[in-house]
């Protein structure tokens, strides 16, 4: 999966919580001061050609919608992480987040009775 810039990524996130919309939509979100219609257009022209949008025509209005889902996005990204951080291992992944005190022994417990209630 191509990796998106951090504009990219910060307007798929906005089209993937919004669903379907217009530029001119997804525009009326972001605060003060808003970029130019034309800026956030070439986004989403990027985003077409990297797959990640597409859009039906209403004329000159374009609708455009997520081509791929978020956790798609999401589940490439960690694995990239995971394969350049942690040695291609999960295990290391989880014993970081441990040591950093981002997953609590609690947080680890629950997960591990979803991964085994999963089999």
């Amino acid at each position: 999966m191509k990796k998106l810039t951090e504009i990219e990524e910060d307007i798929m996130n906005r089209i993937w919580e919004m669903g379907p919309c217009t530029v001119s939509e997804l525009i009326a979100t972001l605060d003060d001061p808003k970029p130019p219609h034309s800026t956030i257009s070439s986004v989403f022209r990027s985003l077409e050609k990297k797959d990640f949008l597409t859009h039906k025509a209403y004329g000159r209005t374009y609708l455009y919608m997520p081509a791929i889902e978020k956790e798609a996005y999401s589940g490439s990204n960690i694995k990239e992480i995971v394969k350049n951080y942690f040695q291609g291992s999960a295990k290391n992944l989880v014993s970081f987040l441990m040591k950093d005190k981002a997953v609590s022994p609690k947080e680890l417990e629950e997960l591990i009775k979803k991964l085994d209630n999963h089999d």
